[in-house]
């Protein structure tokens, strides 16, 4: 049986459709890549230390002259304006689950969008020093670099760190709260954390709890 001529670009034509149909049943299927899920920049969406902070609240100093009871190590060094930080990981370190988490969290935040003054109030046994902002970055630049033997760096030669601190957090009752210190010994070295505090009876002490577990770092 012969094809007329007429017929063979039609065959033609069906045997490549038939050869495309059977390439994309026999080759394997391969799954778009999804978009990878974006994480918000918090120093962005929600910036922190902005200038403009008022005074600090005595309850805060009662906090902190809590935890600095014990004798320290070395010499302790205060920067007078309030810095704290909250490390990203996947929008926040913070994990609360319960109201009263989300009071210390939403507090915390709020507290901490501007940059607030400490004075020398704090009641602890050992001496401290309480750093202006130029002071700060002085007694930083001494540290890190070990520059103690020039004149510029003779009042902090005995420091080993400058400790900034953030504006606490409370819960509606006032008896627990989120804190943050941050312990620098130069631009990229030190360490930092936040982690809550909860009262008993008159005084101020650190709790180990799960949805701040995360929030803890190094320069």
């Amino acid at each position: 049986m012969r094809f007329s001529h007429t017929l063979w670009p039609w065959a033609s034509l069906a045997v490549v459709a038939l050869a495309i149909l059977l390439m994309r049943i026999v080759s394997p299927h391969h799954a778009k890549p999804s978009a990878p899920r974006s994480i918000s920049d918090l120093s962005i969406s929600s910036p922190l230390n902005q200038p403009g902070g008022g005074a600090v609240t005595g309850e805060a100093y009662e906090i902190y002259s809590a935890l600095y009871q014990l004798s320290q190590p070395e010499p302790l060094a205060f920067a007078e304006d309030s810095v704290t930080d909250i490390p990203q990981v996947d929008g926040s370190c913070l994990r609360p689950s319960t109201p009263q988490e989300h009071e210390m969290v939403d507090a915390f935040v709020a507290a901490n969008k501007q940059s607030h003054r400490w004075e020398r109030r704090f009641s602890i046994p050992a001496e401290y020093r309480l750093l202006s902002h130029d002071e700060s970055e002085t007694a930083l630049s001494c540290i890190e670099l070990r520059k103690q033997d020039t004149a510029s760096c003779e009042p902090y030669k005995q420091l080993l760190h400058v400790r900034y601190l953030g504006v606490p957090g409370f819960d509606r009752a006032h008896t627990r709260a989120l804190v943050s210190i941050v312990k620098k010994c130069g631009a990229y070295c030190g360490s930092g954390g936040i982690f809550v505090v909860d009262k008993t009876g008159n005084s101020w002490q650190r709790e180990a709890t799960e949805f701040a577990r995360g929030c803890s770092w190094m320069y």
